[in-house]
């Protein structure tokens, strides 16, 4: 696939991002990797986890990028009792102007730009999977109807650690809808000062809104015209490839520490991500760091570590870590070094 992107287009783009961080910087302090995965995922239609324990901004963070979107925001804070239906809405019978009965569908929250779902695995798997269908299909089906959703649709969830008490631990299948698990760590010494003394002032930051959805679906546009060269779309294949243990391809750690590996929409979401990284980079092309800086958010909820590799003391984003160290893009006959 050959570049055929503007110059100017990528300069446009990169003012928009550093603009949005601008924004963004004053009511965030930190957590500039975090805001990049956000900002990527925006700018190729993806879904974002956001995966930390409670209080570190998580949801300040998301109801913060819905600020500087002038787009559709809605929350769901996601308890044990919550529906599906009071998520996708409802189908009521009504009756119209002429006194006639007749059924209609009530939309839910989901009917957004922005969803953000709040502490997404405090809710059983019944009311998780009503995501499933409005995240791959961007749609919601109701009895016989389905009803789009509004373009642009993103679903950024929060979640705490799965150790927790009250937690039920996502289904792989609705993992797997994710472009990005992202871990929200805790903040730096300076930042954790910096954070204390801006919260300590009777000051509200003012946010201005700096991109449409028209802007949004431009920015999608102009990310998916990234070159993919041969080489990149090989060390990917290769790479997610040496995520599954029957893989022959596999590495031995792979294969005595992993229960299952990543599947396809993996590979599609680092090329995504590659894409968006490399234009926030100015390039016209994915290079191979791109897609490393994408493989532990894209790649951590997707394999299955076992309890060979708890016993060693190995987590999954260590043996994506050791796997980026050995997978080579341009070896056809073997891809990895054992």
């Amino acid at each position: 696939m050959s570049a055929d992107i503007d110059p100017e287009q990528l300069v446009k783009f990169a003012a928009v991002v550093a603009q949005m961080k601008k924004q963004l910087g004053k009511v965030l302090i930190g957590q500039t990797d975090v805001l990049d995965q956000l900002i990527a995922a925006i700018a190729t239609r993806g879904h974002v986890l956001l995966v930390g324990v409670p209080g570190l901004a998580k949801t300040l963070m998301v109801s913060s990028l819905s600020q500087i979107l002038d787009v559709g925001f809605k929350r769901v804070q996601f308890t044990p009792d919550l529906m599906p239906s009071d998520i996708t809405g409802t189908t009521v019978l009504d009756e119209n102007d002429q006194g006639k009965r007749e059924f209609r569908f009530v939309r839910g929250p989901i009917f957004t730009n922005i969803l953000l779902a709040d502490e997404i695995n405090r809710t059983p798997p019944k009311t998780q999977a009503a995501l499933l269908e409005a995240m791959q299909e961007r749609q919601v089906s109701a009895g016989q109807e389905s009803h789009k959703l509004p373009d642009p649709f993103f679903v950024i969830a929060t979640q705490n650690p799965i150790e927790q008490e009250g937690t039920y631990p996502l289904p792989e299948a609705q993992l797997d809808r994710f472009m990005f698990s992202v871990k929200v760590g805790y903040p730096t010494l300076a930042e954790e000062q910096q954070i204390i003394d801006l919260t300590s002032k009777d000051e509200v930051a003012e946010l201005t809104k700096v991109l449409p959805a028209k802007g949004i679906l431009s920015m999608q546009k102009l990310v998916r015209q990234v070159a993919l060269s041969r080489h990149i779309r090989d060390y990917v294949v290769n790479l997610v490839r040496a995520t599954r243990p029957e893989d022959p391809t596999a590495p031995d750690f792979i294969k005595s520490m992993v229960d299952f590996g990543a599947g396809v929409r993996a590979g599609q979401y680092l090329v995504r991500a590659g894409q968006a990284y490399a234009a926030m980079d100015g390039k016209t092309s994915i290079d191979e760091k791109h897609i490393r800086r994408a493989a532990l958010p894209v790649l951590r909820h997707r394999i299955g570590a076992n309890f060979q590799a708890q016993a060693a003391g190995k987590s999954t984003d260590d043996l994506i870590t050791e796997l980026l160290k050995v997978v080579r893009g341009n070896e056809p006959e073997k891809y990895v070094k054992k």
